[in-house]
């Protein structure tokens, strides 16, 4: 059986992501306990003619303090029964967190009379650090729309099993803060930048005239073939160890021009020799 954990801070968008494993067929339980996880593991495992081969369940700061500082035994129990385990934990930032719940003026689950939202914010995520300490992927959905995070859980699970490896490029902009959940940050600002070409400002990285201009220039070729190097040198290391993800950023000023290029090139670069490879352009608009 192949059990994803979906956790995270409230407010990130679990909610969500449950629903995209819903939609892929996944059985999906919401809040379950999570020292209930081995008898539901085992139970399921009994039951082969009624066998769930694919579940996922929510796990938030709900659940009981004592069985959160016991996650890691708890998933090697899971381990121990033959479970495929993968854990995704969304996160963002403080002040996008005040802003949704300000905005949908829902409850925190911490908050109580003595405590403000701030506050329980940050006991959450001491509550749920054990989860995260053992997460395969963190997404930082800071700037991440509910149709943007549905197409990158989707992405990311979408026929994978334990022993395939998913790559994601993923460009962006400095001044839109850098990704958190990325493996690898390349920061490419020091390219001949097409912005300051006014007839190339309202193109970006995907298009020709963008396209046709990066590639005049040697430095923009070098840039490349340097990344390229040291990700084909490391890249196998991490599959190696048994990673199932890895995201590599790269960054330019506004996420519009030079790291929409080079994030793409190296994308077309690594589909073109392996499978479950995926780009994310995150601030084109």
């Amino acid at each position: 059986m192949k059990l994803v954990v979906i956790s995270g801070v409230s407010g990130s968008g679990k909610s969500n992501a449950l629903n995209v494993l819903e939609d892929l067929d996944y059985y999906c339980i919401d809040n379950l306990p999570a020292g209930l996880l081995p008898a539901f593991a085992e139970q399921t495992l009994a039951s082969p003619n009624d066998a769930i081969t694919h579940a996922a369940v929510g796990i938030d700061a709900r659940n009981l303090p004592e069985q959160l500082h016991r996650f890691s035994y708890i998933l090697e129990q899971l381990k121990n029964k033959g479970v495929v385990v993968e854990i995704i934990f969304l996160d963002a930032d403080d002040n996008i967190l005040l802003k949704r719940f300000s905005e949908t003026r829902r409850k925190h689950p911490l908050t109580e009379d003595e405590n403000t939202l701030s506050e329980a914010i940050k006991q959450e995520r001491e509550l749920l650090a054990p989860i995260a300490s053992r997460a395969d992927l963190i997404v930082d959905t800071s700037q991440t729309n509910i149709y943007q995070l549905r197409d990158l859980i989707k992405e990311r699970l979408t026929g994978s099993t334990s022993q395939e490896f998913s790559l994601l490029f993923e460009s962006f902009g400095f001044k839109h803060g850098v990704p958190t959940d990325a493996d690898f940050v390349f920061d490419v600002r020091c390219l001949p930048n097409p912005h300051w070409e006014a007839s190339l400002r309202k193109f970006t990285g995907l298009d020709q005239p963008v396209i046709d201009f990066l590639k005049e220039h040697d430095v923009v070729k070098q840039m490349f073939e340097d990344i390229n190097k040291f990700l084909g040198v490391w890249i196998p290391r991490f599959e190696y160890e048994n990673r199932s993800y890895l995201t590599i950023a790269i960054g330019c000023t506004g996420g519009q021009h030079r790291s929409v290029y080079l994030a793409q090139k190296l994308c077309d670069a690594y589909s073109a020799k392996r499978a479950h490879v995926h780009i994310r352009h995150r601030d084109i608009g």
